[in-house]
């Protein structure tokens, strides 16, 4: 039997009727209103760690319960794994990461990216109701990664949560005008709401087998309220189209064929920056990733958790949400990728948590020193240590 949910929010009505299922609605979202003229509300995942503080263990679970999903219904000899950027790249580099240790062979993980790479081969297409509709999906550098990436048998698109799919559409087509030979498409979601019509079609029109994997699923149907003051709003989410290779450490966009792993002896380095691990105070750690970089602050949010530590794992994000329902605080701030745009972190407040880590791909520059130092916050930049392999170093700071 269905449940219809009904939330109000500042921008209009939002309504759900959810299909049955074993995970309790609210476990995995809350709501709250988006500034944005396309779409003007935004389902808040409690366990994706983007937009609302959630404990690495939480993370986990997601990742290996949707991973055995997938593999229950059989990946083939070969798959291509895909995070859509920007906010369910750490979701979808969890999930291949979960899929691997559950014995997975020839994967390939990758992810969009709203990022230039000059000189390098590119699928484009676009996602109509985002704030920024440029995504590109790169092929690999790697001769071995890009023979991969040409030839999967399985393509595995993952994204936090699904109204219409026509996103992955798009995609999936312009994916097999490279590779003719796709046998098998998964739509892998935390949530999904696309409508049966817009199932079928994309089934229809994907021409290949497709399955749809999630935790909960249903309809939803938005009554916009013409609300003019966050109508009027304007937030400029467009990069300026700059080559940013200089800045990008993680390997996600450019092909992963393993899970990454970080230093052994990371706790101890830590403390080198002047993390105190004896400290009495009970309050958690809060590890912050940046944009489409967030797996590295859930590696260390889990690494930190696995020696017992109480720890929180969240993201910085270029998506701007009206400050309510499920979005307590709002703290906006200049991006960390030189696009001179404004980045935002929400449901934060400092005074919450014992210490604050800044996990980030990109070098320091003011915009980071600026968080470092308000927060009193540690710096960690993550660094492959070298390009084609799998392990990887995180240099900690603290100004």
């Amino acid at each position: 039997m269905q449940k219809t949910v009904t939330i109000k929010l500042d921008t209009g009505i939002l309504q759900l009727e959810v299909e049955p299922g074993h995970i309790p609605l609210q476990r995995l979202l809350g709501f709250a209103a988006r500034v944005s003229s396309k779409r003007k509300f935004l389902l808040v995942s409690k366990v994706l760690g983007k937009h609302y503080p959630v404990s690495p263990k939480t993370m986990s679970w997601s990742y290996r319960a949707l991973a055995r999903l997938v593999l229950k219904k059989g990946v083939g000899e070969s798959s291509l794994w895909i995070g859509m950027a920007e906010t369910a790249t750490g979701l979808g580099y969890g999930v291949f990461e979960a899929a691997c240790h559950a014995g997975v062979q020839q994967a390939l993980f990758m992810q969009t990216t709203r990022y230039h790479l000059d000189k390098t081969d590119r699928l484009e297409f676009e996602e109509a109701h985002s704030h920024a509709t440029d995504f590109f999906l790169y092929y690999p550098e790697y001769p071995e990664y890009r023979k991969q990436f040409l030839n999967a048998e399985t393509l595995v698109l993952i994204d936090d949560e699904i109204s219409t799919g026509k996103t992955f559409l798009r995609l999936i087509k312009a994916y097999q005008v490279i590779n003719p030979a796709l046998r098998k498409v998964f739509i892998v979601s935390l949530v999904n709401f696309a409508h049966p019509d817009d199932r079928a079609a994309l089934e229809s029109q994907a021409g290949v087998a497709v399955e749809w994997v999630c935790f909960r699923q249903g309809l939803l149907h938005f009554e916009d309220s013409q609300n003019a003051v966050i109508d009027n709003i304007t937030v400029n989410v467009s990069g300026n189209g700059r080559c940013k290779k200089h800045l990008l450490a993680w390997p996600g966009r450019l092909g992963l064929t393993a899970p990454i792993s970080l230093d052994t002896d990371v706790l101890e380095q830590l403390c080198h920056s002047g993390f105190n691990s004896e400290s009495r105070d009970i309050r958690p750690i809060l590890v912050l990733g940046t944009g489409e970089c967030n797996a590295p602050a859930y590696l260390l949010g889990r690494e930190l958790e696995s020696k017992g530590f109480a720890v929180k794992v969240q993201s910085t994000t270029r998506s701007p949400i009206h400050q309510g329902n499920d979005i307590a605080l709002v703290c906006q701030f200049e991006d960390n990728y030189e696009d001179g745009i404004a980045n935002f972190i929400y449901n934060v407040n400092p005074d919450d948590y014992r210490e604050i880590i800044l996990c980030h791909e990109t070098p320091l520059d003011k915009s980071l020193m600026d968080r470092l130092h308000a927060w009193q916050a540690i710096s960690a930049r993550f660094e492959l240590k070298q390009p084609n392999l799998n392990h990887a170093k995180l240099h900690f700071f603290r100004p």
